[in-house]
């Protein structure tokens, strides 16, 4: 039997094309894109500089805020600059290295922002239903520990991944049609067996994400039980409004990842734009939305913020 010695070509560079049937409508798109850009920067650089700067916001949730904050930067850096570019300049030309750069900040860093919002429900759990034991509890060594393993879980689910992707040969095709690196999106490209890949990816999913929402809600619902145990209305009022905020940034980060992956596994005649605009909605409006959503819900920073602008 002879085997032909054929050379296979393995691609090192990619195009990114944005959003592909709308490229006419780039410019316009990039409009939302920079407005969103912009607010959370300035949002969470905000929040950021209140919460150190401010000694009677050195508490725990505001800690928590901080990483939220400072985690929303990453995820909107690593992603809307490489749009606008596309936008703007066509500059769609992205090195494998880079795209898988991309892709592990993208990925680890929407992992970090899960485990900072289950440990928010952890803590708020603690102090509506547990109140006189909070301290104790959550001392400052727990809060470094739980720190660690947040940022460990993410960086450590995320490594085999880029390991995987490494090993793979980029035969089929250089063009991928979004405004972004993602691992599937770039392991189907390969001319290799990918079952490893998808398997990997569902497994880190339903390992940190998925288990997060799960542990999230039954936090909440231990939480609601405690409230509407609570003999007098106005501690029922304050403890809902204390995790008001919350809920609500919950409901942003989650709502649209669910949304899309249902669009995504049922939205068969669905245009392949709408999944992309989509992709982006959850990449754009939570970190946009976070500080703006905190600075109104909470008394104490909504006070420091005019205090820090308007004195």
């Amino acid at each position: 039997v002879t085997t032909l010695n054929r050379t296979v070509v393995s691609h090192t560079v990619f195009r990114l094309l944005g959003i592909p049937g709308l490229e006419d409508q780039h410019m316009w798109i990039s409009i939302p894109f920079f407005v969103s850009y912009v607010t959370a920067l300035l949002g969470n650089s905000l929040l950021i500089f209140v919460i150190l700067t401010r000694t009677s916001l050195h508490g725990l949730m505001y800690f928590f805020l901080c990483m939220l904050a400072g985690a929303d930067i990453v995820l909107s850096t690593s992603t809307v600059p490489q749009a606008l570019s596309i936008f703007w300049f066509h500059a769609g030309q992205i090195s494998l290295d880079r795209c898988i750069t991309q892709l592990f900040f993208l990925h680890s860093t929407f992992i970090t922002e899960s485990g900072i919002l289950l440990v928010m429900a952890f803590d708020r759990y603690i102090a509506i239903c547990y109140p006189l034991r909070y301290s104790t509890v959550l001392t400052n060594s727990l809060i470094g520990k739980i720190g660690m393993t947040i940022f460990l879980r993410s960086y450590g689910t995320i490594f085999p991944i880029i390991f995987l992707l490494k090993r793979l040969t980029f035969c089929k095709n250089n063009i991928i049609p979004h405004t972004y690196c993602e691992h599937i999106g770039l392991a189907k490209y390969a001319c290799n067996n990918i079952r490893v890949n998808m398997w990997c990816g569902f497994s880190v999913l339903i390992s940190t994400v998925v288990l997060d929402v799960v542990l999230i809600f039954l936090s909440y619902v231990l939480i609601l039980r405690s409230i509407f145990r609570m003999p007098s209305q106005d501690a029922r009022h304050e403890a809902l409004n204390t995790c008001g905020s919350h809920v609500c940034v919950i409901i942003l980060f989650y709502g649209p990842g669910i949304f899309t992956t249902l669009t995504q596994r049922f939205g068969r005649h669905i245009p392949p734009h709408i999944h992309i605009l989509l992709a982006n909605v959850c990449i754009l409006v939570p970190p946009m939305l976070n500080p703006i959503i905190y600075g109104i819900k909470t008394k104490q920073i909504q006070e420091q913020i005019v205090h820090v602008l308007f004195t």
